[in-house]
């Protein structure tokens, strides 16, 4: 999607880190990006711009998804809601546990997602899709409806999008 000048500015600022965390893989660090105030501000009003007044809570997955979800909860006027992995939350009220490419995971969240509440997903990157699948049904369990999910970037060699479907995804590897 990088059609401005300030997204594809943003978009030279992630790094690719090969054989982290393990070798094979390509890592994408977003840090540098993150760190580039402008290159920030352009990335979290694109990811809000589809979705603009369709949500009154954003629902950030742990762990870099929380700082996304965070700007564009505040950049949006609306509050955030953390999706964490197991056994972070004091009181869970919800629990998926999904299959990931190297194994299984379980996500939770608390009830601050209420019944009939308009949500939008955030992360960083969807990958094969097991994440957001997890994400989406974990505020189904919780009363809310996802109008929408926004991710930076989109690994497209693993298919996550055929899994989760509609996704808006700011940049592809």
């Amino acid at each position: 999607m990088t059609s401005s000048p300030e997204l594809a500015h943003a978009e030279s600022l992630i790094r690719t880190i090969p054989d982290y965390p393990e070798p094979g893989v390509l890592f994408r660090d977003i840090t540098p990006l993150l760190a580039d105030a402008a290159a920030l501000r352009a990335c979290i009003d694109a990811m809000i711009e589809p979705f603009a007044g369709e949500f009154e809570v954003v629902a950030g997955i742990e762990a870099r998804g929380f700082i996304l979800a965070g700007a564009v909860a505040i950049a949006a006027g609306v509050g955030l809601a953390p999706i964490r992995k197991a056994g972070k939350l004091p009181r869970p009220a919800a629990s998926v546990s999904y299959s990931l490419e190297y194994g299984e995971a379980t996500i939770e969240a608390h009830d601050d997602i209420r019944d009939g509440m308009r949500v939008l997903l955030v992360d960083d990157v969807l990958a094969t899709g097991g994440t957001l699948v997890a994400a989406h049904s974990l505020v189904s369990q919780l009363g809310g409806t996802v109008v929408g999910t926004s991710v930076l970037m989109e690994l497209d060699a693993l298919g996550g999008r055929e899994v989760v479907g509609d996704v808006h995804s700011l940049f592809h590897a």
